[in-house]
């Protein structure tokens, strides 16, 4: 396409901007990822001594790292708007997010909207392709204790039972609250038509705008994470009760992400920020635990029926630019998720000396070795 005289500049400014940006997360992962990879080590004789404390402050680390990642959006206009239920209500105990997958943008646009709910990014699980595992911050998430899981159908037994296993040995023994799980497998654009055959041949909805979830990953989490009473049935608080203080799993968060015109971030925009300012809208819902069928079968339909309401919801959401209200209320409510300046500042000061304190650390053993 040709560029105009008119529109040269701002081409131009947009592509300085562009390679600023990208100068920039390039320093930040140097400098953040190294200091938090070297205090990891150095914390080592805490983890022998206080295990709980150890992964307190990991976590914490954590949370600053992926607040960077938040704060990459946040100056380039990419913002949330939040609807639904209040999950910062549930920020204190056990729970599954249930996420639709459009892109690489959704795990960023989560990373910035889970900021202000207390601690639950510190003590958050990510279930992600294995592909990320290569990525830059794979050190840190192969450290952090999140669970990389390899698609494809050949490794699809193999990869629920090493899922099984990662639970059993790294979630309450790290003290995590919170899994991030995209049941669809996928991004949508990639399985759609396969999920629409799918439905097609079983006799299951048409779906556009989210494609028909994956039981497996969430059905080992259930089983492995959900406590259960001596009667047998899965104990679990109520949506009126936010104070239970059941132990194990006690809540399935049921999360939809929708952008203006279903035009997805992906994570090029994020790093580079070419694209204008954008309000991504997330949509809560709270299930207690205790309402969710455990076995295949009925779990099999309780997420199908999850996902056709989020069909639903994004329908609505796009036809009017809203959600829908919850039932008996007449409108629905939206509040603007905000990070502060201020924090954003501190966080990454931090990690720009702990760099430059590191790097003189790791100059001055290198000339008394050298």
């Amino acid at each position: 396409m040709a560029v105009t005289l008119e529109e040269a500049p701002w081409l131009g400014w947009i592509l300085v901007k562009a390679l600023l940006r990208f100068a920039f997360m390039v320093a930040n992962n140097l400098v953040a990822l190294l200091s938090y990879v070297c205090y990891v080590i150095v914390l080592q004789p805490l983890r022998l001594l206080d295990s709980k404390r150890f992964w307190y402050i990991e976590g914490i680390m954590y949370k600053w790292l992926l607040g960077m990642v938040a704060s990459w959006g946040w100056y380039a206009g990419y913002t949330v708007m939040e609807w639904g239920e209040d999950i910062k209500a549930v920020s204190k105990d056990e729970a599954v997010m249930l996420v639709n997958h459009q892109a690489t943008g959704d795990v960023c646009t989560l990373m910035m909207c889970l900021q202000d709910k207390g601690l639950v990014v510190a003590q958050m699980m990510w279930l992600m392709d294995h592909i990320f595992k290569y990525t830059n911050f794979g050190i840190v998430s192969l450290i952090h204790g999140d669970f990389f899981i390899r698609q494809g159908k050949s490794h699809r037994d193999q990869q629920l039972l090493l899922l099984k296993k990662h639970l059993e040995n790294n979630y309450r023994s790290r003290d995590r609250k919170w899994i991030v799980l995209f049941p669809e497998g996928g991004f949508l654009r990639k399985r759609r038509e396969t999920s629409q055959a799918f439905a097609k041949k079983n006799n299951l909805p048409f779906l556009t705008h989210v494609t028909l979830p994956r039981i497996g990953a969430t059905s080992i989490i259930l089983s492995a994470l959900v406590a259960r009473q001596e009667n047998g049935s899965p104990a679990g608080g109520d949506t009126k009760e936010f104070e239970s203080k059941s132990k194990g799993l006690q809540w399935i968060i049921d999360t939809t992400i929708a952008y203006p015109k279903a035009e997805p971030i992906d994570i090029q925009t994020w790093i580079l920020g070419y694209r204008k300012p954008t309000v991504t809208h997330v949509h809560y819902r709270i299930f207690p635990i205790k309402d969710v069928p455990l076995e295949t079968d009925g779990l099999s339909n309780w997420l199908y029926q999850r996902f056709i309401e989020k069909e639903e919801l994004l329908s609505h959401f796009y036809e009017t630019g809203a959600f829908p209200p919850p039932k008996g209320h007449k409108e629905a409510v939206s509040k603007e998720m905000t990070l502060s300046n201020m924090w954003i500042f501190l966080i990454q000061s931090f990690a720009f000396l702990s760099g430059y304190m590191w790097y003189n650390i790791i100059q001055y053993f290198y000339h008394c070795l050298f």
